[in-house]
């Protein structure tokens, strides 16, 4: 069977209240979440400085299991949804846990190398408060514009 009909078995079996189908959940889109998890991290270039792709895969994942004890997608594309959501979470709460009163972050006056990056991109919020209000406002969407 394919990738997407195995998850898509796992979710009904979840709806149906099997407890196992969380972990094999997260066992088979463990991979396609690694990917999700490395490219929103890259738009998190201060977080990046500070965080590897693994650490918030893992603590992602963590999000996602628990979240799976109460929420029940209806679908795969609602189940990566969900994932993106725990995903964008971690990253706000490391760029909160890095960069607010006594964060690493502010302590160090170093060039992370994404000063010309966020020259580069004027459409890019450049303080934690923007970032925040954006991934808010971004949850506060209809499904279908997420």
């Amino acid at each position: 069977m394919g990738h997407t009909t195995d998850l898509k078995n796992e979710l009904l079996r979840l709806s149906e209240g099997c407890p196992d189908s969380r972990r094999t959940i997260v066992e088979l889109s463990c991979q396609r979440l690694r990917t999700m998890a490395r490219r929103m991290l890259k738009s998190y270039g201060h977080v990046q400085r500070w965080s590897d792709p693994d650490d918030v895969l893992q603590a992602s994942l963590l999000r996602l299991h628990r979240a799976l004890a109460t929420v029940q997608p209806e679908s795969v594309r609602k189940f990566y949804g969900l994932a993106a959501t725990q995903i964008r979470r971690e990253l706000i709460d490391l760029a909160r846990s890095h960069y607010g009163p006594q964060g690493i972050g502010t302590k160090h006056d170093s060039d992370s190398g994404m000063a010309s990056e966020s020259i580069a991109d004027p459409f890019e919020p450049v303080s934690l408060t923007a970032w925040t209000e954006f991934h808010e406002a971004v949850e506060a969407l209809p499904e279908s514009e997420k």
